[in-house]
């Protein structure tokens, strides 16, 4: 297995991967995959990545900029989803930990990530990789006329933003 960027060309299985996360119910308030153009437009143009063996996805990690603000610019949120057939193997941990390094290599002081708090796989997951619980947010959106809690998770680097 090899940890990549991602590219266009990768899309199509990144998206089934991401659909089957969505039909989870646990892993993000979306309801359906964007297109690519959509996707790319949202997200980070750097810190975007890939695990793949034989040239199958097996699960993919990105970041959001969490605001447009300039005081913001070394905040992001994760997105980690890691195809059904490949759940369990250590592909998810090793993928969070690339994305780690490649972010700060980017000036990301801090990540965050908020999980459905029963996505408790994911809670683990993102502990393991040095995040910490900081917040809980109560009803803090619906998901198919339910509200639904968050657990807001954050990692802070020990090597950018120190100053």
């Amino acid at each position: 297995m090899q940890i990549i960027s991602m590219q266009p060309a990768h899309w199509e299985q990144v998206k089934t991967i991401y659909e089957s996360g969505i039909a989870t119910g646990n892993a993000t308030f979306q309801t359906s995959a964007p297109s690519w153009d959509e996707w790319d437009k949202a997200h980070t143009q750097h810190c975007r990545l890939v695990a793949v063996e034989d040239d199958t996805v097996l699960g993919w990690a990105a970041l959001t900029p969490v605001s447009g603000r300039c005081v913001y610019a070394g905040v992001a949120e994760v997105s980690v989803y890691i195809g059904e057939a490949a759940r369990g193997k250590g592909i998810g941990s090793k993928l969070l930990q690339a994305l780690i390094n490649e972010s700060e290599g980017h000036g990301f002081w801090t990540l965050q990530a908020g999980i459905f708090p029963e996505n408790v796989a994911s809670i683990r997951l993102h502990e393991q990789q040095g995040f910490r619980q900081v917040g809980y947010r109560e009803k803090i959106g619906q998901m198919n006329g339910i509200w639904r809690n968050t657990v807001l998770m954050e990692r802070r680097s020990k090597i950018v933003g120190l100053e």
